[in-house]
């Protein structure tokens, strides 16, 4: 059996950022590309989605007029090689809504809900991806084994373009710079 029987062509071959953008959004929803190279997210749980929403829809709120929270939408951290992410929740400045792709510059703050088979890509990979690209915050989010999520934050070092630990907060998030957020995690 050929590597492509299993998956498509395109799975196996480096794209450009212009091959990429002709492609539609069923084609581009559930992947990211990393390198030029696809990689195949397994669709994620209801409790991840709904952690997602929660998040996206608090910090949406605390944002005011200058900044939009939303979900499942591609950031471009490069183009050479190719190479956009799909954080679960991100906060960008509300002017560039129409602008595609959204670039890092337009980006304030990422959020990863972990999930089982995303840890070492959430906790090490994409951290350190949305670190050199220069976004300013980074919040991960896991969920601990009483079922309380637990939300870790990072800030940018500019000279250094590496996050360093903010705070832990677990089941509620009070008083996150940049944004004054108060949500019950708990409440899944």
């Amino acid at each position: 059996m050929t590597a492509e029987m299993v998956a498509p062509a395109w799975m196996h071959a480096q794209i450009s950022a212009e091959q990429y953008d002709s492609w539609s959004e069923e084609q581009c929803a559930g992947i990211e590309i990393v390198d030029g190279m696809v990689v195949v997210s397994p669709s994620a749980s209801k409790r991840h989605n709904r952690l997602a929403r929660l998040l996206a829809n608090a910090l949406d709120a605390a944002a005011g007029p200058d900044w939009n929270a939303d979900t499942d939408f591609d950031v471009r951290l490069q183009d050479l090689p190719l190479t956009n992410r799909r954080p679960d929740v991100t906060v960008y400045r509300a002017e560039t809504i129409d602008l595609t792709p959204t670039r890092p510059e337009h980006v304030l703050l990422v959020v990863e809900v972990v999930s089982p088979g995303s840890e070492t890509t959430d906790r090490i990979v994409k951290v350190d991806q949305y670190a050199k690209a220069g976004i300013a915050f980074y919040w991960r989010v896991e969920q601990a084994a009483t079922g309380v999520p637990i939300v870790y934050t990072h800030v940018l070092d500019p000279a250094t373009r590496a996050y360093r630990d903010g705070e832990t907060f677990t089941g509620t998030v009070k008083a996150v710079a940049p944004f004054s957020v108060t949500v019950d995690l708990g409440v899944l």
